[in-house]
């Protein structure tokens, strides 16, 4: 903007720039906090600008980091490619008292700020706020989420699992009171805090990481997918009036929403291969499409359908495509069937196979505009994939602490399973491979944070092939040292069949490889009769 306005050419290394001047502002701001301390001060107020010296030098080290990312990528082709993240141990011990590893990217780092500008591998070392905010949240899922689960295990499991649980709406308004809730929402999108906590992506992993180690804890902090990536979508681009008549009530969880993409004719983790159409009639969108994996759609609380489809099948591949939102009670809606894996129904939202037929929508409720639908799924997803694979990560940390107390209450050839070499080596290599990739999914949550979601694509794209292969392995040994009571593993209060078959969804939902192997709906298009949910939709 200043180049334009002064009639310059671009400069490329406007990062440098910015950087090298908030570095010098820095350094002049923490000269005059010097003069403030010896007394040699001309200004009354020179003793604020210590509080403002660190925060221009963070600023500065933002600029830095992003033209070191540029630089990066200007690199020849014929150089190898190397990227080196050297960690350094804090001033504390190697252990913390909990037994937990503390590091900071940088040395000697203090808490106070080292979650905003370094990569922070363990609670130890977040900020004071954040530290807090963990703390708190650990208690409650240990105080109130934990001892209830036998009990939402059973309501999932019986004839009223297609309404909400009670003790859920009991819940959500216990964690509400404690300030923990609509954690999800990165800093770079709601920069002034006004939806959410204000944390950034590396920050909020770390207590997406606690959720994960309950299947119900995301909706009880409001954090739960679809609706997470829904309000992100309309704090980004949606209208005044689209946020107040759709945002507000989905961060109160007074609604909730799904989001319809996925559809059975096409290869759909390729957006542009999206056919549903979206044609203008007389001031409105009519919709027709077929869609299916629609997570969300059969519970009676969504209100809400974002839904993608082609409104210009002429132009370029990747402007063809557009966003509308669509009320749930709008007709021509057809519920055909909950989809389930391996028999897991994921009641009450479900995951449902949908028709919208000649679905009639006000233009207003376009997003952004025709031919952005695919900028606004990519725009959707970077976030998403952190809390899906740091969820994975904590379901993988329960699955291997139900293992560990599981080898020390049996014995077998006259021995504790504890003390079976092969068993000793499957809990090392779990605990290995969950360490792994849990470094992996912060760092490029730190990526998103300092450089953006488009230079950290390349980490982004690892995590999604790294998180679910090592959930599914840590997962699948902690099953095998319980072979001997597999019907008892099978009951409703058993938490590891029901960890096995979620990961089987959400590595669908990371476009895992392994994503195929678990739909047991593929091969019938029949509507199933038997516990069809009462969604008023369910046709």
């Amino acid at each position: 903007m200043y180049c334009h306005h002064m009639g310059t050419p671009p400069v490329d290394c406007w990062n440098f720039y910015m950087a090298f001047s908030f570095f010098r502002v820095a350094a002049i701001l923490q000269g005059v906090y010097k003069r403030s301390l010896t007394g040699q001060a001309s200004s009354a107020t020179a003793e604020q600008s210590g509080k403002l010296a660190e925060f221009v030098a963070n600023l500065a080290w933002d600029f830095a980091v992003k033209e070191g990312f540029r630089v990066f990528k200007e690199m020849p082709a014929s150089k190898p490619l190397r990227r080196s993240y050297h960690m350094w141990a804090g001033s504390q011990s190697l252990l913390s008292p909990k037994g937990r590893r503390s590091y900071s990217s940088v040395p000697g780092a203090s808490p106070a700020h080292a979650s905003k500008t370094a990569l922070v591998i363990s609670p130890e070392g977040l900020s004071s706020p954040v530290r807090e905010l963990y703390d708190r949240l650990q208690r409650f899922m240990e105080q109130r989420v934990y001892p209830v689960e036998p009990e939402l295990q059973r309501h999932q499991a019986s004839a009223d699992r297609w309404s909400p649980s009670p003790l859920i709406e009991d819940l959500k308004e216990k964690a509400k009171a404690e300030g923990l809730w609509n954690l999800f929402l990165p800093l770079e999108t709601d920069p002034e805090k006004k939806y959410g906590a204000g944390l950034t992506n590396m920050e909020y992993a770390h207590l997406c990481e606690v959720m994960g180690t309950s299947l119900y804890a995301p909706e009880i902090f409001n954090c739960s997918a679809p609706d997470t990536g829904n309000m992100e979508l309309l704090v980004r681009y949606g209208t005044e009036e689209q946020k107040a008549h759709w945002l507000i009530p989905l961060l109160e969880g007074k609604a909730r929403s799904c989001f319809a993409m996925t559809e059975p004719q096409v290869a759909s983790s390729d957006a542009t291969n999206i056919e549903a159409s979206i044609r203008e009639e007389d001031g409105f969108y009519v919709l027709n499409g077929h869609k299916w994996w629609i997570s969300g759609i059969l519970d009676p609380r969504c209100q809400l359908c974002v839904f993608m489809g082609k409104t210009d099948p002429q132009a370029l591949s990747h402007r063809q495509h557009s966003v509308l939102l669509v009320p749930m009670d709008t007709p021509g809606i057809k519920v055909i069937r909950p989809l389930t894996v391996y028999g897991l129904e994921d009641a009450p939202g479900g995951h449902g196979e949908v028709r919208f037929e000649h679905v009639r929508v006000p233009r207003e409720n376009i997003v952004l505009g025709p031919g952005r639908g695919f900028e606004i799924a990519q725009g959707r997803l970077g976030p998403g994939r952190i809390h899906h694979c740091m969820r994975l990560i904590g379901f993988s940390e329960r699955a291997l602490a139900l293992m560990k107390a599981r080898v020390k209450s049996r014995v077998a050839f006259g021995k504790p399973l504890v003390e079976q070499g092969t068993v000793l080596a499957d809990i090392a290599q779990s605990r290995v491979e969950i360490e792994q990739a849990r470094l992996l999914v912060l760092k490029a949550a730190h990526l998103m944070d300092v450089a953006g979601n488009k230079a950290a694509a390349l980490d982004i794209a690892m995590i999604k092939m790294v998180a679910p292969s090592m959930a599914y392995r840590v997962i699948d040994r902690a099953i095998q040292v319980s072979t001997d009571c597999w019907f008892e593993l099978l009951a409703a209060d058993a938490n590891l069949p029901h960890l096995w078959l979620t990961w089987v969804y959400l590595a669908a939902s990371l476009s895992c490889p392994f994503a195929a192997m678990g739909c047991s709906s593929s091969s019938s298009k029949q509507p199933c009769e038997e516990g069809a949910p009462s969604c008023p939709h369910f046709q």
